[in-house]
Order: structure tokens, then C-alpha cells, then sequence
């Protein structure tokens, strides 16, 4: 289904149903046109049931006929594309909130109880953090470039990153993390050592790395060291 655009397939099936609309079903394929034409139609039907359940079948139907002629289009041409990009990214987003919901919970509950540990501030986004060492230098401000050491871990402890481990610091400009872990720099004086609780809206949340350790909607802990400001 990649290398066929929708396109085609609107012209030469709306015109097959606009012109065999009435035509008994073919019980055999004598050529090997017949053949690719009947695992075409197949193709697209079987993309169809997988990826779009709820399809409205008389407009699809009608959506390929209006195709072929190009007359009464109730959606132009050029707004084909956007219509079909955001509703299958709404449709995307909503899959993966339903089958990592439990993770996404997890991450709420374990903020809520984590809120009123010992040492533990909250911010107005959302973002926790705790003070281990203050610092004596200078702020942090989004235009610097910072060096750090940071360790990485999902809410049960599990490492996914981590600089330390590495024993080679990192140097990144301040707005370049995600958006709870550059809050919490912004937090921070040169020489200082904080640990964040991210919510998964301040982290990856529905696009952690695809393959990594990192699911969809989870919170994230951070031990961050600021090192040096440049």
C-alpha cells in the first residue's frame, strides 16, 4: 500500500463502479491483468478492514465515483490529503492511549504519591524535583549550553540513559532536552545536582523512541548534574 497512492486507486475503481455497477461477479481470472486487478481490489479492502473499521461504506463507495469524473467532490482535491493526515493521526493517538493506558496510569499514581515525599516541589506545569546539592554559579537560561551528567531511569528504577553510567558527561544547548527536563535546568545554579519526576506530557509522551526502552505515556525520573555552564 505504500507505493499506491489512494488516487489511483479513486480513478480506476470509481470508474469500474460507475461503469460495472450492475454487472454479475466474475467467478474466474483468465489473465494475469484479471489477476492483479482482482488482488488490487482485495488489497485495498483488506487495508481497509485493518486500518479503518469504522468506515462509512456508501461515501467510500461515493467517494470513488465522484473521483473518476471529478464532479461533485464534497471534498476538494487539494484538502484530500489534510482530511485523511488528521484523522488518522487522531485515530493513531487514540489506539495508543487505549493500549498504554496502564502505563500512563502507573506514571499518575506514582506523581501523586511522589508529591508529598520529603524534599519534593512541584512546579505549575507539573514538573517534581528535588534538591540533593545547590549550586554557586549562575542560572541556567534556555540560551545556554550546558554540561551535565544525568541518570535516566523509569518510575520502577529501570535505567534506560544514563551519562554516568557512560562516565562521559554531556554537552547540549538547555532548550535542547525534553520539556520537563529543561524546566528543571532552568531550575538549577552551575554546580548544582536535582533529581526530576517528569509527567509523560513534559517528556515523550505518546513518541518515546520507537524500539527503545521508553513506552508511550511514561513518567521519567532524572538525577542531572550541572556540571558547567557555557
Amino acid at each position: 500500500m505504500k507505493t499506491i497512492k489512494i488516487v489511483a486507486f479513486t480513478v480506476f475503481l470509481g470508474t469500474l463502479i460507475s461503469c460495472n455497477n450492475q454487472k454479475a461477479d466474475v467467478k474466474s481470472l483468465e489473465t494475469e491483468v484479471d489477476s492483479a486487478s482482482y488482488a488490487l481490489g482485495l488489497n485495498l479492502a483488506n487495508y481497509i478492514k485493518t486500518n479503518f473499521t469504522q468506515a462509512n461504506k456508501e461515501l467510500f463507495l461515493q467517494g470513488f465515483r465522484n473521483g473518476s469524473d471529478s464532479l461533485n467532490l464534497l471534498i476538494e482535491d487539494k484538502d484530500v490529503n489534510k482530511v485523511l493526515s488528521a484523522f488518522f493521526q487522531k485515530e493513531q493517538k487514540r489506539k495508543l492511549a487505549e493500549q498504554f493506558k496502564d502505563v500512563k496510569d502507573e506514571g499518575i499514581a506514582f506523581l501523586e504519591k511522589n508529591k508529598t515525599a520529603k524534599g519534593v516541589k512541584t512546579t505549575a506545569s507539573g514538573l517534581q524535583y528535588k534538591v540533593i546539592n545547590e549550586g554557586k554559579g549562575k542560572n541556567a537560561v534556555a540560551s545556554d549550553k550546558v554540561k551535565i551528567h544525568y541518570h535516566g531511569t523509569l518510575i520502577d528504577g529501570t535505567v534506560f540513559d544514563s551519562s554516568v553510567d557512560k562516565k562521559t558527561p554531556i554537552e547540549m544547548g538547555a532548550s535542547q532536552f525534553v520539556k520537563g527536563f529543561s524546566e528543571g535546568l532552568y531550575l538549577m545554579n552551575e554546580g548544582a545536582k536535582y533529581k526530576f519526576f517528569i509527567p509523560q506530557e513534559l517528556g515523550y509522551g505518546e513518541n518515546p523512541r520507537r524500539g527503545g526502552p521508553i513506552k508511550p505515556f511514561a513518567a521519567l525520573v532524572f538525577e542531572v548534574e550541572l556540571i558547567e555552564i557555557k
